[in-house]
């Protein structure tokens, strides 16, 4: 990872924890900036690629910035675990974009940060120009979050970073078949820290046990509601052919209540799909221009 691609960013919250995020291009092209939101216990290392690509002049020369949330990533672990929630990661994400003088942002939220986005539409609407949802909707799937919470919570993982590939398709690799060798290094390199030379998931445990509660009996809300609030923004949904999380049936529904919604299939991966492969990344650099 070239680290000449980015610039890092600490900055300091209301309730004082530091969080870091990662901004690619130059803010002063006076374009609309792009902010990636990765999912429950991923970081920003998730879009490195895709946001390296957007922010050259292929991809569009856009500004991109790219948030770890509390607890994860570069950002600090919160001594308090009861504020590892979506209203509290919302409230994060603005002080973000004012430290960092954005007012109006195309947001790309995958999975909990797509939650984020239905959460952020009734606080902040005027921060938000266009929406990517990368395998999120406003139903999740239970089974989807079941097969999350035991992978976060399993009590082995990979021994070395040698084996953290083969580890991470032995896990994943029946929903991601396209992925080749590469990539599977690259998801190791995004999802874990080093630790003494082993590889450790790069965010506080206290998140992962939150889901431990879940049972297949568990009733989700849906958010029906929050979602129409999107209506009349540039919207696309990104689903992973094999996602457990977003169903089809769910997608077109989507649709029915937001016509102008762009789908896209990510073929041949589940859940939630690398958008920097070819065909997601080039249907993101399309909607970037419309």
């Amino acid at each position: 990872m070239d680290r000449s691609e980015f610039r890092e960013h600490r900055f300091r919250v209301r309730d004082g924890l530091q969080l870091y995020a990662r901004s690619y291009g130059d803010v002063r092209l006076g374009r609309i900036p792009v902010v990636c939101l990765p999912g429950l216990t991923r970081n920003s290392r998730d879009f490195h690629e895709l946001a390296a690509y957007l922010a050259s002049p292929s991809g569009g020369g856009h500004f991109i910035l790219s948030l770890d949330s509390r607890g994860r990533g570069g950002s600090q672990r919160d001594d308090d675990t009861t504020r590892y929630t979506i209203a509290a990661e919302t409230s994060d994400l603005i002080a973000a974009c004012a430290y960092l003088g954005i007012e109006k942002a195309i947001f790309i939220g995958t999975s909990r940060g797509g939650l984020i986005l239905h959460h952020l539409i009734g606080l902040a609407p005027a921060l938000i120009a266009r929406v990517i949802l990368n395998d999120i909707g406003p139903v999740i799937e239970i089974e989807g979050l079941l097969r999350i919470r035991d992978y976060l919570n399993a009590a082995t993982g990979p021994a070395s970073w040698t084996a953290a590939p083969r580890y991470l398709q032995s896990v994943h690799g029946d929903d991601f078949p396209v992925l080749r060798e590469a990539d599977w290094r690259e998801m190791a390199k995004a999802i874990y820290r080093d630790e003494g030379g082993i590889p450790v998931g790069d965010f506080d445990p206290a998140i992962a046990a939150q889901l431990q509660a879940l049972t297949a009996d568990t009733s989700l809300p849906d958010l029906w509601p929050q979602f129409s609030a999107f209506a009349g923004l540039p919207m696309m949904v990104v689903r992973g052919e094999h996602s457990r999380l977003l169903s089809q049936a769910t997608v077109e529904e989507m649709k029915r209540r937001h016509p102008n919604l762009i789908t896209v299939t990510a073929v041949g991966q589940g859940h939630a799909p690398l958008l920097h492969l070819d065909d997601p990344r080039q249907a993101i650099a399309a909607f970037l221009q419309r």
